[in-house]
């Protein structure tokens, strides 16, 4: 603390991102990275825009990006806004759309960069209980509300709803903004970027970091209609009005467009997820049902943080939340290679 701190800095929780040791030769599984390089594709775009041009500033409406990504969903570019990856675009969101007279409503168990957000923005809010199944009952959060943020696949869960059941919602809250939170979308579950044109009030945030392999880089894009992009846009002019650098923007572009490493390398994910859920099963782990690049598990008898430290010194990082305390015994464990998995689980029987 010091004398010179504006009076806000003090009441800050900030939010403490998973860790990122320089030891290469630990199995990292704790910040569900994709476990495969970038595309040839995107590496060649990269390697071929360092050149003199980075002397000059890049294009601050991202405009090629836009189209590609507006080509993908068939959406107009005006649908589309771009940012240093999803969790600033979501730092915008609570700024521009979030902060009304009543509070904000997101799950009591999901990412602690919301209430941190909350926190920086002077935003109420209220957290809405998981069910005992650790599921988001959408029902729940049909209250006077501020607007509505939730990730669909939640985390640390993992467990997706369907959209059907987002656009029952979207039906019935109709008064404030919906923000859905796809950064794991890609991993089995639906995305609602369909329902964009036909819902006012929905934004969609999707990265990519996760199912495009490009958690380096910083990049991330929203989805809404004209106005709410409009507002996502006076909030980043205030700020900085050239957010996403030459490279970044050819790397998205090609990210986009090289569709078929990208359906290879997420259909693997889920392949090795699937395994590695059916092996956790056979050595009396619970697994809850997962539509992510990750999964959220405890054992019937041994304690989290017993399993935490002994993977930790065989040399295996997985993710574990001291709270709340109802998820204090799980273990969240990225999805890696096959053979990650394979390693994973062998560690795993020794350990026990």
């Amino acid at each position: 603390m010091s004398k010179y701190w504006s009076p806000i800095v003090s009441s800050l929780t900030p939010y403490t991102p998973g860790e990122q040791p320089q030891e290469k030769t630990l199995l990292k599984l704790n910040t569900n990275e994709n476990p495969y390089s970038p595309s040839t594709e995107v590496l060649d775009a990269i390697k071929l825009s360092v050149q003199e041009s980075l002397r000059l500033y890049p294009d601050p409406e991202s405009i090629d990006l836009k189209k590609a990504i507006a080509n993908y969903y068939n959406l107009s570019k005006a649908n589309i806004f771009i940012g240093n990856g999803s969790d600033e675009i979501l730092a915008f969101i609570f700024q521009a759309l979030l902060k009304k007279v009543d509070p904000v409503l997101f799950p009591d168990i999901t990412y602690s960069f919301y209430p941190a957000y909350c926190s920086l923005y002077d935003i109420k809010y209220k957290k809405i209980p998981l069910d005992k199944e650790l599921n988001i009952n959408l029902e729940d959060y049909l209250i006077n509300n501020g607007g509505i943020i939730f990730p669909n696949p939640n985390a640390p869960t993992g467990i997706p709803k369907s959209v059907v059941d987002i656009e029952k919602l979207l039906q019935l809250n109709q008064e404030s903004v919906v923000v859905i939170d796809e950064a794991y979308v890609d991993f089995g579950t639906e995305s609602a970027v369909k329902l964009i044109n036909q819902y006012k009030n929905l934004v969609i945030t999707q990265s990519f970091s996760k199912s495009r392999s490009l958690a380096g880089i910083r990049l991330g894009c929203a989805f809404a209609n004209e106005d709410l992009i409009e507002a996502l846009n006076r909030i980043k002019n205030s700020f900085n009005s050239y957010p996403i650098d030459r490279l970044a923007q050819v790397a998205g572009v090609k990210a986009i467009q090289d569709e078929n490493y990208f359906n290879l390398t997420r259909i693997k994910i889920i392949e090795a997820r699937k395994f590695l859920e059916k092996e956790l099963l056979l050595i009396d782990f619970e697994v809850l049902s997962s539509g992510a690049n990750f999964i959220f598990t405890r054992h019937k008898s041994k304690d989290a943080i017993i399993i935490f430290n002994k993977l930790r010194e065989a040399g295996v990082l997985v993710r574990h939340f001291n709270e709340p305390e109802r998820i204090s015994q799980f273990l969240r464990i990225t999805i890696g290679t096959m053979e990650d998995m394979q390693k994973l689980i062998s560690i795993l029987k020794a350990v026990l």
